[in-house]
């Protein structure tokens, strides 16, 4: 990432990069121009140089942001958690609060990772999978027979539940909606997980619960 020279500079590139993230949402990567985003924040093309390179670097910073965002924070709920049940319901709230406010970074993570040069789409990629992996080793936790290829593909479902769902449910009040979600996605990776622990449960003695 670029280096930020003053904490002014720095709110301003957090202008830009909301600025171009609800552009970048709306008409696309390729549909938006330097001068598209510095219209929007009130900037000249030379101004907006002064922060970033060009649009790759936009959308470069934008994305790894909001990854190590995810990944730190999810790593600091689980751990801050007393116990697993806490952990879960920790993450789920996380996630909820992102998925609601911010909607067009996720728009923007699901139609342009693509254009993301690399090494940095391999580290957005990295830390996207240490994010998964904090959820699984919770839900190992919870369900310690469960199968962990189960659980990852447990989480990956429940984060399109989560991602998706804020964009066809505009007539819902947000702490409705937030509840509706998290009760939704906790049921749906127990049931994954207790499915995932089902052969492992099979081969316990039929006496094991009387």
């Amino acid at each position: 990432m670029e280096g930020v020279a003053s904490s002014d500079g720095g709110s301003r590139r957090a202008q830009i990069l909301d600025a171009a993230a609800a552009l970048f949402a709306r008409h696309g990567f390729h549909g938006v121009s330097m001068d598209d985003i510095g219209a929007a924040v009130g900037m000249s093309g030379p101004g907006l140089y002064r922060h970033f390179t060009g649009k790759t670097a936009v959308l470069t910073e934008m994305l790894l942001r909001i990854s190590e965002q995810l990944a730190a924070e999810g790593g600091s709920r689980a751990a801050g958690a007393p116990d697993a049940p806490a952990a879960l319901d920790a993450l789920l709230r996380g996630h909820i609060d992102f998925a609601l406010g911010q909607p067009a970074l996720i728009t923007v993570h699901d139609r342009e990772l693509g254009n993301v040069p690399d090494p940095a789409r391999r580290r957005i990629r990295r830390l996207q999978r240490l994010y998964v992996e904090e959820w699984v080793t919770v839900l190992t936790e919870l369900v310690p027979h469960a199968a962990q290829p189960t659980l990852r593909a447990a989480v990956h479902a429940v984060f399109g539940l989560l991602n998706s769902t804020p964009h066809s449910a505009g007539e819902i009040a947000d702490a409705e909606l937030a509840g509706l979600l998290h009760a939704m996605a906790h049921a749906s990776l127990m049931s994954a997980a207790d499915a995932g622990a089902a052969p492992a449960a099979s081969q316990r003695s039929p006496h094991a619960f009387r």
